[in-house]
């Protein structure tokens, strides 16, 4: 039985990084299909995020995120940038990745280029070489940001996700028939996994998300 899931997620998110790889390990050599979904947590022209100038988030980097990263062997480190890029632009080029059946590499390739090379994912040629590293055609995904080719495309997932999903912090992981807000351990992770796969119910305790307003730590 092939267990489907779809998981909610921002690139800027650092929650969503970590319970992106926690969720890879996880499932590695399960029948497990999983859609990755957009979610903005700072749309335009929201302002972004800007933890090197707020004491407050630089201290959750430290005491929060660093330390659950190195517990579960996670390499990751805060991005360079003041402020964090807006993500339409790196969704938009998901919507092409998708469309030529590169979902999942363009997706992996974004956030590790975001948390661990510290590359500015808002721009355009940034994200034009990430989608070439992955085989896709650089003039043609070039050409679809610069048009906003996708943008309606983008718009649509979203609405879905804030009105018809009611997704409202990530990531947001719809494992099965159960949504599940907040990363979990692998531990946690296989259990709940188990319980869908023999339609059982296991509701876990609140994890660690980003939400709209605050943004994680």
């Amino acid at each position: 039985m092939t267990l489907k899931m779809k998981v909610y997620s921002d690139y800027v998110c650092p929650f969503c990084f970590l319970g992106k790889k926690l969720l890879e390990e996880t499932i590695k050599g399960k029948d497990i299909v999983v859609e990755w979904m957009p979610f903005e947590l700072q749309p335009y022209p929201t302002p972004p995020v800007d933890p090197w100038n707020d004491p407050g988030k630089l201290e959750g980097w430290k005491t929060v995120i660093l330390p659950y990263a190195k517990k579960w062997g996670i390499d990751m480190k805060l991005p360079p940038f003041s402020p964090h890029p807006y993500t339409h632009l790196a969704f938009e080029g998901f919507q092409y990745a998708k469309e030529h059946g590169k979902a999942n590499e363009y997706n992996d390739r974004v956030f590790t280029a975001f948390f661990q090379e510290g590359q500015n994912i808002g721009e355009i040629d940034v994200l034009t070489k990430l989608a070439s590293e992955i085989g896709l055609n650089a003039e043609e995904f070039k050409n679809a940001l610069e048009t906003r080719k996708y943008k309606d495309t983008h718009l649509a997932t979203l609405r879905h996700a804030y009105e018809e999903a009611n997704i409202h912090a990530v990531p947001t992981f719809v494992i099965g028939k159960q949504v599940v807000q907040g990363i979990r351990s692998k531990k946690v992770f296989e259990k709940i996994i188990n319980q869908e796969l023999k339609n059982e119910t296991f509701n876990p305790s609140a994890g660690l998300a980003c939400d709209m307003e605050n943004h994680g730590p």
